[in-house]
């Protein structure tokens, strides 16, 4: 469900990034929460998707 969650979070941040830059700094957040989530899977050895 995590991972799930991280790849919502790398497409809204892609998509904030090609239309506004109202958000700021919130949307960074998120992006770097979904970025730890992925590499902690990645060192437990979990596969990104199932």
């Amino acid at each position: 469900m995590l991972q799930y969650i991280a790849i919502i979070l790398i497409i809204l941040w892609v998509l904030w990034l090609v239309s506004s830059y109202t958000i700021g700094g919130f949307i960074h957040i998120l992006l770097v929460i979904a970025i730890v989530i992925i590499l902690i899977r990645i060192i437990k050895g979990d596969k990104i998707v199932k």
